[in-house]
């Protein structure tokens, strides 16, 4: 049977729609683990809201050149499956305000989709630069006791106590605060559900 050109147009239109629905599902499966039981879960879990969440600070901040480095974790403390995929919102907060800009986006790590289960957390890298590293017209530093986390997608946010305090641009410009995107991490210390 030979087939007409219209027919074949046919056929690679069903092929390329086949491809484009079945591709997302490769890929979840590749990156929760390569699983069809994780990919089953990633693929009907929610994105993790503010509500599914605790933020905590991991580890104690380690300086280099200039800036601090903490391990900023996002866990899921909900009684439900949730995952995350890119960049949290970060930036400093007094008062109930914002200080100075948002973090910026730290890619030395790709995105990947995290799938939190109840207990697990997910790491982020929090920079936090010195602002004596920049003009004080320029910057206007004051301290800072919070941090406010928005979750990768998410529209409402976490606020943070943070440990003791840091300084901070009151000003809108230099960008004092980058964060990674998520990652797998541990679970949470002592956590049982």
């Amino acid at each position: 049977m030979k087939l007409t050109p219209r027919v074949r147009r046919g056929i690679a239109a069903t092929a390329i729609a086949s491809a484009a629905v079945l591709l997302p599902t490769v890929a979840l499966a590749s990156s929760s683990g390569g699983s069809t039981a994780n990919a089953t879960t990633a693929a009907t879990a929610h994105r993790c809201y503010a509500s599914d969440l605790t933020v905590w600070l991991g580890t104690p901040g380690n300086g280099a050149a200039g800036s601090t480095y903490y391990d900023l974790e996002l866990s899921n403390t909900s009684g439900g499956t949730c995952t995350l995929y890119g960049f949290p919102g970060v930036s400093a907060n007094s008062g109930g305000k914002q200080l100075g800009s948002a973090a910026g986006r730290d890619h030395s790590r790709p995105s990947s989709l995290v799938t939190l289960r109840p207990g697990g957390t997910s790491h982020v890298i929090l920079q936090i630069t010195d602002v004596g590293n920049y003009p004080s017209a320029v910057c206007k530093p004051v301290t800072a006791q919070v941090l406010r986390v928005y979750a990768p997608g998410a529209y409402s946010s976490i606020n943070m106590p943070f440990q003791g305090s840091f300084r901070a641009c009151s000003r809108r410009g230099p960008v004092y605060l980058h964060v990674t995107a998520v990652i797998p991490g541990a679970g949470i210390p002592g956590y049982t559900q």
